[in-house]
């Protein structure tokens, strides 16, 4: 189980770790789970770096679909196909779909499944290993008796919430730091369960946190509309700001929640930064998933 980034490059490079940690050679059928906007495709495209997605957020990319398509054919001319299955399921029927599947696996080939869950009704086949996206990724390697697609689902549904939540209040912060305070936005970000942490190179002498908090409470009590821009920025309001995970935020900043800047600066000796910390919503509960959740 990892804490789910929100930044592009932090999910890309979540998506090769977990490659290099959990996935074999020989796995045939991967399945990804996940609400929309929670950042799966950024984790595939880490886990598989080159593969063609069919569709992502920025529309469609290859129609037909190609597993479909080489199926009809008669002959699977790639190794590793791509299917959105929640996508794919407004324009083919399930059976469709699940035959091409089925033909290409029995051919030997790779095919990762998004939205696995809507999917494995129809299919009967349990993935080999499967990540569900959501505050947190987990990750696990089923066996016969689980866990299953709706397991996973149901273990990250609705939680992408305080991910946006976080998301978005980390970015505020920066934006208040420039404009009220003056320090550049930090270049390095990272993460804590419901909250953020941002590091800076050096002590950022002065800087009162708790005039800071204040001023950040006061962007969210003006619910500033944060609007998607282009893959590296969103506006606050008018105000554009850089930001590399631009689809993982919430609408404004009145959704953000019990917002607070922890009242000192760690100090991390190995990296020599000065880390600042916000956090948001209630405390995490702890996470129970039951009987079915193992890790790979």
């Amino acid at each position: 189980m990892y804490y789910a980034p929100r930044g592009r490059p932090r999910l890309l490079l979540l998506g090769e770790r977990i490659a290099q940690r959990y996935l074999e050679p020989t796995d045939q059928l991967i399945g990804i789970i996940g609400e929309p906007g929670t950042g799966k495709s950024s984790v595939i495209r880490g886990m598989f770096p080159g593969l063609e997605l069919t569709n992502d957020d920025a529309g469609v990319n290859v129609r037909p679909l190609p597993v479909m398509q080489m199926h009809r054919e008669g002959r699977f001319r790639a190794q590793t196909f791509h299917v959105d299955a929640r996508f794919e399921l407004a324009f083919s029927q399930a059976h469709e779909i699940t035959e091409a599947v089925r033909a290409a696996l029995k051919d030997n080939r790779r095919v990762i499944i998004e939205n696995f869950d809507a999917l494995y009704p129809a299919l009967g086949i349990n993935a080999q290993i499967m990540a569900a996206v959501g505050e947190e990724i987990i990750v696990v390697r089923p066996d016969f008796f689980g866990p299953f697609p709706e397991d996973l689902y149901r273990a990250v549904e609705g939680t992408a919430v305080f991910r946006r939540m976080a998301h978005t209040a980390e970015d505020l912060t920066a934006f208040v730091l420039e404009r009220d305070f003056g320090y550049p936005h930090p270049a390095i970000h990272s993460d804590v369960p419901r909250g953020f942490v941002m590091e800076f190179d050096r002590e950022p002498v002065g800087l009162q946190l708790d005039e800071l908090e204040t001023k950040v409470l006061e962007c969210i009590q003006a619910r500033l509309p944060v609007s998607y821009v282009d893959e590296d920025h969103i506006t606050f309001g008018r105000e554009l700001f850089p930001c590399t995970g631009p689809r993982i935020h919430l609408a404004n900043t009145g959704e953000i929640e019990g917002f607070r800047v922890v009242r000192r600066l760690y100090y991390d000796e190995l990296d020599d930064t000065y880390c600042l910390v916000g956090l948001v919503g209630d405390p995490k509960p702890k996470h129970f998933l039951g009987r079915h959740l193992r890790t790979p």
